[in-house]
């Protein structure tokens, strides 16, 4: 199609304009060729006749859908004024900043703080593909870094733009991007520190200019070096024409270098009082501009900023210091003041403050730098000349020194930061970050201007030549033909100025010369070039400047100041002075071969282009403009060697006023940056390129239905295409795409809309039709009823007679009768049919009635009988239990006294034995004295006196010992008495049980009397008995001391048993009875359902009857007969014959529905009759379960008895220490034995002639030893001085041994006695079980087996505790536990092994398994971190083990919901209360997880299915890409749909299921989830302009309830996770509703309380129309909005935080499982365990 074509009525074209450069107009009349005007309307209104060349029609305007694009290549039509409107949109009304154009992001600068640079926008961009999102800095960076990581080729970013446009600013956002998404694993903050050179690079090297306040006087470029990790190890900066001239002169409200003020800010410091500084406006160098203070900024805690930032790199207070000096000494320098002394000299005093202050900071002479600054030397071959300087020339020098000393302190500051960023490892890859001055025009243009023009020249060249090769690249992979475009090439200017003869050579050769002039390398220009060069021309009205072409636009330069700019030399006698400085600092700079400032100047060997002859004086140096072509060659070759990525940043307007679009300087800007020319080269050949799916969804409303039946799409757009545009020039088939060339997209767009403007006319046709055809019909049945209402009347008027009216009374009176009487007949029979159903109702409730009187009589009866029969069991079961109690107690006190007397019998045995064996041994003894006697005849005389007084003696002695004896025998009585009290309290405390037994048993009566009425009672008071049994289990372990009363309360339990026993029974017994009952209810059914049938019958007969009756009474004949016809046509009319017989049939319904009620009142009864006999045989299969639990309790004695056994074990040692006691009685015995034998002796040989007292002192002798051998006391005779105290010792000691001994034995006879009553209680018992376990196998016959009991416990070994945890924790698989077992096996397994611990009371054992079990679980989880089934498995087990350790740990608050039996599974000797929280911070760990794995597998899906996929047909809203889609760095060939996002949601709550995963956890987990969802998704759509539509927002709203429906499919809307859907929903709601008026505005307010209103903003200004019928929102409306939002209070944050984690609680929820029935699969390989 031809371009002229589209020239036609209401489309729009740009002409040129003054004031806005293009202004849109309107063609109100078409176009024809060879027209010399076109007729057009401006916006405005005005009407004009615009002259044209048919050869250069104005440029079209695209269709308002394409307007606002993100990439200005999706543009149809590709030019100027469609790039600057395109900007204008996005700009002013979208607040959007950043634009594609090609491979180029545009930059404008919004001079406002904007939030779209937090850590969540850098997380929102990380990973995604360039043109998925908004186009943003970030964006581009992370093309740059994917790049690098995929093709492990180096990058760079090329930031460039005039002063003000936000060079740096957007430079600084790169390089923190990079430091965020590769922060590297060490801790040497290498990305603090490369961010850290920021601030101080700027500190130097930025100041205030009159565009922008902080404006960069250098370029730079930062390589970011990264190791094979792509982790950040380290940066290099090079820096480029610092504008030194800045340090001695500004202009008008600029400012110095920020470094000074803010060292004159801080001067009143203590640590910069030695600078000796004041205020800024004391120093001529800081004051020159004007304006020293920065609205907004504030200089000294910039300052602290700096000295931190200094300090982060490792530069200490000692180089901080060095460099403040040199500052310092710079402002003092300026200050210098230097006086004219004449016209020829000039001269600084001696006194002058400054220059003292300078030498003594700088360590110079003074009196030197005073005359050298005044004066110059001059050599020459044959003297050496002084040559004093006018004041002029004084105040250069000095200021060229200035100069000099900034630029090297510059330098040595670069030099210091990158030594700072240096890294030791090898670099793999970087990325560089090009900060540099973009093209600049100013109305006097010098030196610094033609340096980085000539820059942008370069930079420009390497642009087209990448440009170029991307669009060949792009051709060659879509398989197009490739033909040469012609572009722009800029190498004839770039040869102008560096090739041979050129414009810098020619300067640096004047240079060269001594009186070398600006004037006459002019001059040499002029004859080199003009008329010779097409580029370079000379200004007519001047002869001190010359105008070079450039690729942006011409420049005119004055030529002042190039040449002395360009030497940049300073007197050789004041470096001299400098070189000898006594501060090292300054020594250094100044050195004859200092080592190199710059990494790079070492590097750099670059020829020029003609050879220059070296002069033998040291002044003639190299220039400036030399050292920056070389610098700049090495930017290229650097530059050529990485993939190249351009910012261009745009200054919007000079005042800075926050977004205002000055038309003019942006399309200045534009077209110096290069942004058109990258246009210009795509509009050449095919500029707008869709891909076929893009194509066939956007104009499928194009093809016709038999196009769309064939299968393959990108056929059907082959064909649609061929048919649409016939010129098959004007568009291209690529493998993947389809290419158009200009105004091609803009001609489909116009088919389109064509094509639904006629849809929309014929549905507005049909719809206005359908309206206008339905009025009509109202309109026609209105008339018709008014005209009918009108015929009626008058029809009535005319009809009205007297005689009609007697005719129609007359009709009505007999109507009145006639229809009175069949009422009355009528009525007369429904009451007889109401009497008759009423009484044979009220029969059947009467004999109801009866029936039921008479079988609660007959129940009270059988009642009445039943409870004294069970009273008087009841009082036979207490007076059997009270004899019983009487009985034992009798026999007991029987034993005690029997063996009491045997006791005291074998000591009289003792003593008879011991005094037969006394009299044996003296009848020996006196033979032996008699055979003596003779023989002691002579010695009587000499013994008689010594006999006398032994005797005397031993009287005394045997008084005392009898005296001794009778003080025992009274301590005898003494324990006697008292034993007799002890007796008597023990008889009144076993009164006193025997009544508290007796009051228990009357208790237990009242009990049983409750259970009988209320059976659920029955059933808690039987727990609270059994709960009662265990305490006093639990009180026989703890009181050993008190068995008899131990003995006493098994006497309870058992009479307890008793009791329950012969309920059981007694309630087994009634069983046949019941059956009995059931039986007679069966068969009263079956009789009452007989006499039902009866009855009916005989209703039914008696119905048929009465109607027989009613027919035979009523003559039909005589009726007839009595009615004339009429009569009987108007009854037939009015139906009232029809009445009647429908009134008989009512009533026949009536009680045929009656008796159908009574008929299922009857069944009901029967089922109730039945739920009764299911309701007894519940009560039978509950009665069981009591034996069971009966049987338990009598597992539990046989423990206790089992326990006690153990303890009497110690008794066989407490009798072998009673034998040796008694072994060392016997020894102490014989020792009595042979001393009193000795004691005898004596006594016979003192007195031999008293034999018959001799006798009798023996006999008493025999008498004391048998009492001192009962009571345990011994005497020792040997001796008669000394003995007696030894005796009374032993006899202390044999007392004290027999005390011992008589107690232990009596202990032990206790102890034996009580073990022979357990065995009998147990015995009894045994059998009672016996009996009660056959009588249950008898009531069930098919009961199942008693199989064997256990406890819950899982017994190991200690060294089996490793083997344990590798087989139950790590090599686990969770797939193979969780098919057909208990959720959470492994947990309770663990927990049974704890149990097994605590039943050992081992608290070794017990703290070494948890330990190892904690281990093993963080050691599981750490290793499949990354698995999610793994996860999920172990966050249910280490969520049911600590439940298990809260649920059996024996505090109340968790076992409220506990089972008897798991009451009696807890713990019983450790609180592990401790391991319970470390188990709590342990799930929480594995939760957060969990949570981030589940995280990370769904994110890639949730942009793709929520936004990107169209789950909804025929609402696509896809529109052209532009060059951003196709230069995406990943081919997405695997896309996610919203399916794909309900599967995986799927899968994670089927295994969180499967797992056995809590249903609270598992809520809470779908609700963060839900939350990612829709963060995501609603940071995602603020990122992209292209999503914010209506039909996206309905396709938003579609899938959210998707995600709504899938939550009430699972049964999740209790989780609250469809709240965390709600800003997402409100954004949809957003999307789709009107934004018009200001009812909408304050709806918006009031509807989208979720969002915030930089969110709402956000949304409004992003919204972008799909179609031509849809409208922008405007800004005034969204002023409006912002305006009703301001009073809102929060804060002001665009995205949502995505890694924001709700707080997770952990609910408890005790185990269902007993421990009792847990067992262990083969499949864990646990066999060394075993269950006890």
């Amino acid at each position: 199609m031809a371009l002229a074509e589209l020239y036609t009525q209401y489309n729009r074209v740009w002409i040129p304009d003054n004031e806005e450069v293009w202004q849109s107009a309107e063609i109100t009349k078409n176009y024809k060729a060879g027209d010399r005007f076109l007729h057009v309307q401006l916006e405005d209104g005005t009407e004009l006749n615009y002259p044209v060349d048919p050869a250069a029609l104005p440029p079209l305007r695209n269709p308002d859908i394409l307007v606002g694009e993100n990439d200005l290549t999706a543009l149809s039509y590709l030019h100027e004024p469609a790039v600057l409107h395109n900007l204008k949109v996005r700009f002013v009304e979208s607040k959007l900043i950043y634009t594609y154009s090609g491979i180029i992001l545009v930059a404008i600068n919004p001079y406002k703080q904007l939030p779209i640079y937090g850590d969540a926008i850098i997380h929102a961009y990380s990973g995604q593909n360039m043109g998925d999102m908004d186009p943003h800095i970030f964006a581009v960076a992370e093309e740059a870094y994917k790049q690098m990581a995929r093709n492990n080729k180096n990058q760079s970013i090329i930031v460039s733009g005039e002063s003000g446009a936000g060079k740096t600013v957007s430079a600084r956002y790169t390089m923190r991007y990079f430091a965020t998404v590769s922060k590297s694993s060490s801790n040497a903050h290498v990305e603090d520190k490369v961010l850290a050179s920021n601030p101080i690079t700027e500190a130097v090297g930025n100041a205030k200019t009159t565009r922008n306040d902080n404006s960069s006087r250098f370029g730079k470029y930062t390589e970011i070096s990264f190791d094979r990790s792509y982790q950040i190890i380290g940066a290099n900066m090079r820096t480029y024409l610092l504008e030194k001239s800045r340090v001695v002169f500004q202009s008008e409200n600029e400012r110095n270098y920020h470094i000074f003020y803010q060292l004159c800010a801080s001067a009143m410091q203590p640590e910069y009082k030695h600078l000796k500084l004041g205020s800024a406006e004391e120093f001529n160098y800081t004051r020159m501009g004007g304006s020293t203070v920065i609205e907004g900024v504030d200089d000294k805690a910039n300052m602290v900023e700096t000295q931190k930032t200094f300090a982060l790199l490792g530069l200490k207070e000692d180089f901080q210091m060095d460099v403040f000096k040199m500052l310092a000494a710079i402002l003092h320098l300026g200050n210098v003041e230097i006086a004219a002394a004449g016209d020829e000299r000039s001269s600084i005093s001696m006194e002058d403050k400054h220059l003292n202050i300078f030498c003594e900071l700088l360590g110079l002479n003074c009196d030197k730098m005073s005359r050298w600054l005044c004066h110059r030397k001059i050599i020459t071959t044959s003297e050496t000349v002084v040559k004093p300087m006018t004041r002029a020339q004084a105040v250069n020098a000095r200021d060229a020194l200035a100069k000099k000393i900034y630029s090297h302190l510059f330098d040595f500051i670069v030099e210091r930061i990158n030594q700072a960023l240096q890294f030791s490892g090898k670099q793999h890859t970087f990325i560089g970050v090009l900060d540099i001055y973009g093209f600049e025009t100013f109305d006097v243009n010098s030196f610094e201007q033609f340096c980085i023009n000539y820059a942008n020249e370069k930079l420009q060249q390497q642009f087209n030549l990448h440009v170029f090769k991307l669009e060949q690249e792009e051709y060659m992979k879509e398989d197009i033909p490739w033909t040469l475009i012609d572009f722009y090439d800029n190498q004839p200017v770039i040869d102008l100025i560096e090739a041979k003869m050129g414009i810098l050579e020619l300067l640096d050769e004047e240079c060269l010369l001594p009186h070398g002039k600006d004037e006459n390398w002019l001059q040499k220009l002029y004859n080199n070039f003009v008329n010779k060069n097409a580029l370079f021309e000379k200004p007519r009205m001047s002869n001190t400047s010359f105008i070079i072409q450039h690729f942006a636009d011409k420049v005119e330069y004055k030529c002042e100041g190039f040449l002395e700019k360009n030497r940049d030399t300073v007197h050789e006698v004041l470096i001299e002075i400098l070189k000898e400085s006594k501060f090292h600092l300054c020594a250094d700079f100044f050195q004859d071969n200092p080592v190199s400032i710059s990494p790079f100047s070492s590097t750099i060997n670059i020829k020029s282009a003609r050879p220059v002859l070296k002069s033998p004086n040291k002044q003639l140096r190299t220039t400036v403009g030399s050292k920056f072509r070389n610098s700049l060659s090495l930017l290229m070759v650097t530059l050529n060697a990485t993939t190249p990525h351009y910012v261009r940043c745009i200054k919007p307007n000079d005042e800075k006023l926050p977004f205002e679009f000055d038309s003019k300087r942006v399309t200045q800007q534009l077209r110096a940056c290069g942004v058109l020319e990258t246009i210009r080269i795509s509009a050449q050949s095919y500029p707008s390129r869709w891909t076929y799916i893009e194509f066939f969804s956007r104009y499928s409303i194009l093809m016709t239905q038999q196009e769309l039946s064939i299968n393959d799409k990108k056929q059907i757009c082959k064909i649609v295409l061929q048919r649409l545009i016939q010129d098959h020039n004007q568009y291209q088939f690529g493998r993947t795409k389809i290419f158009f060339r200009a105004g091609q997209v803009a001609y489909l767009e116009k088919l389109r809309s064509d094509k639904l403007r006629h849809a929309c006319i014929m549905i507005q046709k049909s719809v206005r039709g359908w309206l206008q055809r339905k009025k009509y019909l109202h309109t026609k049945q209105a008339a018709l009823t008014i005209q009918q209402y009108f015929r009626g009347q008058r029809t009535v008027r005319q009809a009205i007679t007297a005689r009609n009216l007697k005719q129609t009374w007359a009709a009505i009176t007999i109507q009145k009768y006639c229809r009175g009487y069949l009422v009355r007949r009528l009525c007369q029979l429904i009451h007889v049919a109401a009497v008759t159903i009423q009484a044979y109702t009220r029969g059947y409730l009467a004999r109801k009635k009866y029936r039921k009187m008479r079988e609660e009589q007959k129940a009270v009866i059988l009642q009445k009988y039943a409870r004294a029969w069970l009273a008087r069991r009841r009082f036979q079961n207490i007076r059997r239990f009270v004899l019983n109690i009487q009985l034992s107690y009798r026999v007991q006190q029987l034993q005690k006294k029997i063996e009491e007397q045997s006791r005291e019998n074998h000591g009289l045995l003792e003593r008879l034995t011991n005094l037969a064996s006394a009299h044996m041994n003296n009848a020996d003894t006196i033979q032996k004295l008699e055979a003596d006697v003779e023989k002691l005849t002579a010695q009587k005389r000499t013994y008689e006196e010594k006999g006398k007084k032994y005797k005397e003696d031993s009287e005394q002695k045997i008084l005392k010992l009898e005296n001794r004896n009778k003080e025992l025998q009274e301590q005898k009585e003494t324990l006697e008495i008292k034993l007799q009290e002890k007796t008597e309290e023990m008889k009144e405390k076993m009164d006193d049980l025997t009544k508290q037994l007796f009051n228990d048993v009357q208790k237990e009566e009242k009990q049983r009397m409750i259970l009988e009425k209320n059976f659920q009672n029955q059933k808690q008071d039987y727990e609270k008995e059994i709960e009662l049994l265990k305490g006093e289990i639990k009180i026989l372990k703890e009181e050993k001391t008190q068995l008899q009363h131990q003995i006493q309360q098994e006497i309870l339990v058992q009479d307890g048993l008793k009791m329950e026993v012969g309920q059981l029974t007694k309630q087994a017994q009634k069983i046949p009875e019941l059956q009995k009952e059931i039986e007679l209810l069966q068969t009263q059914k079956l009789d009452v359902e007989k006499q039902a049938h009866s009855q009916k019958r005989e209703l039914r007969e008696k119905m048929s009857e009465v109607t027989k009756q009613l027919l035979e009474s009523y003559d039909f004949e005589d009726v007839r007969s009595r009615l004339s016809t009429e009569d009987l046509e108007h009854l037939n009319e009015d139906g009232e014959l029809w009445f009647a017989y429908e009134g008989l049939k009512k009533a026949t319904r009536v009680l045929e529905s009656h008796f159908q009620s009574q008929k299922e009142i009857y069944e009901k009864e029967i089922e109730g009759l039945n739920f009764k006999v299911e309701h007894l045989s519940q009560d039978i299969n509950h009665l069981q379960k009591l034996f069971r639990e009966e049987n338990d309790i009598n597992d539990g004695i046989r423990l206790e008895v089992s326990r006690l056994t153990s303890e009497n074990l110690v008794i066989p040692d407490l009798k072998q220490q009673v034998s040796e006691l008694e072994n060392q009685k016997l020894d102490l015995e014989n020792r009595l034995q042979e001393q009193t034998e000795k004691l005898k002796e004596m006594s016979n040989r003192l007195h031999y002639e008293l034999e018959g007292n001799r006798t009798q002192r023996r006999t008493n002798e025999t008498q004391n030893e048998v009492d001192i051998k009962q009571k345990g006391t011994t005497q020792e005779t040997e001796g008669l001085s000394n003995g007696l105290m030894q005796d009374e010792v032993q006899d202390e000691v044999q007392s004290k041994i027999k005390q011992v001994t008589t107690r232990l034995h009596v202990e032990n006879m206790d102890l034996e006695e009580k073990l022979d009553m357990k065995d009998r209680i147990i015995k009894k018992l045994e059998d009672q079980i016996k009996t009660l376990t056959k009588t249950l196998e008898k009531a069930e016959a098919h009961g199942p087996t008693s199989s064997k009991e256990y406890i819950g416990m899982m017994e190991y070994k200690k060294e089996d505790e490793e083997r344990i945890i590798q087989n139950l924790i790590l090599d686990l698989k969770p797939r193979g536990v969780v098919v057909n077992m208990i959720p959470g096996l492994p947990a309770h397994i663990l927990f049974m092994c704890v149990r097994y611990a605590d039943y050992l009371n081992d608290a070794d054992m017990l703290k070494s398994f948890m330990n190892i079990t904690i281990d093993g679980i963080k050691q599981v989880v750490k290793e499949h971190s990354e698995d999610f089934e793994m996860l999920s498995f172990w966050l249910s087990n280490t969520y049911y083990f600590l439940n298990c350790l809260k649920q059996y740990s024996g505090e109340e608050e968790f076992m409220k919901c506990n089972t008897p039996r798991q009451n009696k599974n807890c713990l019983k000797h450790f609180d592990l209360s401790e391991y319970r929280q470390i188990l709590s911070d342990l799930a929480i760990r594995i939760y957060h997880q969990f949570i981030l794995v589940m995280e990370n597998n769904i994110q890639p899906m949730i942009v793709p299915g929520m936004l990107e996929y169209e789950s909804l047909q025929g609402i696509s809203g896809l529109k052209p890409t532009g060059f951003r889609k196709r230069s995406s760095s990943i081919d997405d060939t695997d896309t996610y749909t919203m399916t794909s996002i309900l599967q995986q949601l799927s899968y994670f709550y089927s295994t969180m299921c499967q797992n056995g995963l809590d249903s609270e956890l598992l809520k809470q987990a779908v609700k963060q989830l839900f939350f990612l969802i829709g963060a995501v998704t609603l940071n995602s759509l603020f990122l992209r302009k292209d999503m914010c539509s209506c039909r996206k927002g309905m396709q938003i709203r579609c899938n959210i309830s998707y995600l709504e429906e899938w939550l009430k499919d699972k049964n999740l809307q209790t989780s609250n996770a469809k709240e965390t859907l709600e800003p997402l929903s409100q954004a949809a709601w957003l999307l789709q509703v009107k934004k018009i008026t200001d009812d909408d505005a304050k709806e918006i307010c009031e509807h989208c309380t979720s969002l915030s209103t930089v969110q709402i903003v956000k949304i409004l200004n992003s919204y972008t129309p799909i179609d031509d019928f849809e409208k922008r929102v405007t800004p005034s409306f969204v002023r409006k909005v912002q305006a009703m939002l301001n009073n809102r209070e929060e804060v002001p944050q665009l995205m949502l935080d995505t890694k924001y984690l709700f707080q997770v609680t952990f609910p408890f929820t005790p185990s269902p499982h007993a421990l009792e029935m847990i067992q262990v699969p083969s499949s864990f390989k646990l066999g060394f365990l075993t269950r006890v």
